[in-house]
């Protein structure tokens, strides 16, 4: 399960952030989490309420995740596409010249703090 790994590295993250900025509390964190990071937002959250009360700047914070949606860029066409939806081949003409634009990051959108 990354999604542990990936929310201790986010607490590390916040506290390093709530120290430099003199911060004595965050309220709520907004992260944008891409489509298809493979982060498993259900399995993200628990991970989040076990570890932010091992952070005493995180204990009384919310986490909001908003999704990123996976957008394909095709080569051969020059279009872009829902990656989702079409895979690694271009809807438009059938090519597999493709690559991901967007909608594997995992990105800290929000911090509202004290």
């Amino acid at each position: 399960m990354h999604e542990m790994g990936i929310v201790l590295h986010l607490a590390k993250t916040l506290d390093q952030t709530a120290e430099e900025n003199k911060l004595t509390a965050i309220g709520r964190v907004v992260l944008q989490v891409g489509e298809v990071s493979g982060i498993m937002t259900e399995l993200f959250t628990d991970a989040w309420d076990y570890f932010k009360v091992r952070h005493p700047v995180l204990k009384d914070s919310t986490l909001v995740l908003e999704t990123i949606p996976a957008v394909t860029w095709c080569d051969h066409c020059k279009q872009t596409y829902e990656t989702v939806k079409y895979g690694k081949t271009c809807p438009y003409c059938g090519s597999g010249e493709t690559w991901l634009l967007r909608g594997n990051e995992c990105v800290i959108k929000e911090i509202e703090a004290e």
